[in-house]
Parts: C-alpha cells; structure tokens; sequence
C-alpha cells in the first residue's frame, strides 16, 4: 500500500484511471512528456501486465527531415502532431486493433501539445473521438512564420506516405 501512495504523490499513476482503462481490455497509446522528447506506446494489457508493442518518440522525426539545429524543439505542438501522425501511420500499417488513448496524469489544455498529438492520430486515419475547437490552429501545428515550415510540409509528406 505504501507504494500506491508514492506513485500518487508523484504524480505518476492515477489508479482509479488505470482500473477503468485495464477494465476495457483495450490496447492503449500511452502519450507522455519529458524535457526532450514526446513518446508514444502502443501498449496491450493482460493481467495487469502491460506489454509495449510499439514504441516511439520524437528523436525519431530527425530521420525524417527534422534539421539539427532545430533538435531542442522536438516536444513542439509541431513534433506533437508529427509523432501523433507517424504512431498512427504505425498502427494502421501493422494492422493493430483500435485504441484507447491514455494521457496519464497529464493536464490536458485545449489547443495544446496533447491535442496536437491526438490530431495527428486522427489525421493519419484512427476513428477517435474528439471535439474540433481542443485541437490547435493549423497554423500553430505547422509553425508557419517560422523557418521550419518547409521542413514540416517534407516531414507530414514523408510520413503519410507509410502504407
């Protein structure tokens, strides 16, 4: 019992959640947050025991055409939404069951990072669930005024070409 207390003050588990989301037998996409990147899991449940069957985060869009010199915003609103894209581009090519998606104990603000990442999720073809105005505008997700413009138009089209 002293664990569950724990992890509770350190905002890391939300039990009372976790019951309700092991109770739906549903594969997750766990979405968290660090001081570098985002990473996304796909991750099946069985017995409480959970089992990450795809995983990634955002140090993974220099691959694609993230510049270097732009290495510090890899958890932008942009590279939300292109790691969003890219694990649901993951999931429908490897022919995955549907999701549920668990933010943990994140704060989710409407038009911000977490919105972003769902958006992604629904552009690259998921059936989720969400209203319209939470997402951010198209032109905060794409950084347009910003340099990275044109590489987050090469990045979006070299990742929704995944089949």
């Amino acid at each position: 019992m002293k664990t569950l207390k724990r992890r509770r003050l350190e905002f890391k588990t939300d039990y009372n959640k976790r019951i309700k989301l092991l109770k739906s037998q549903r594969p997750r996409i766990v979405f968290r947050r660090t001081n570098k990147y985002i990473i996304a899991q796909y991750v099946t449940s069985y017995e409480a025991q959970d089992k990450v069957e795809l995983g990634l985060n955002s140090k993974i869009l220099l691959k694609y055409g993230w510049s270097e010199s732009a290495k510090g915003s890899l958890k932008s609103i942009s590279a939300c939404y292109l790691t969003g894209l890219l694990m649901g581009k993951l999931i429908i090519s490897k022919k995955l069951t549907l999701p549920i998606v668990d933010f943990g104990m994140l704060r989710t603000n409407h038009k911000g990072k977490v919105y972003a990442f769902l958006k992604g999720l629904i552009d690259a073809g998921l059936e989720i669930s969400c209203k319209e105005e939470a997402f951010p505008e198209s032109t905060r997700i794409s950084g347009e005024g910003l340099k990275n413009d044109i590489e987050f138009k090469k990045i979006k089209s070299k990742i929704e070409s995944i089949k």
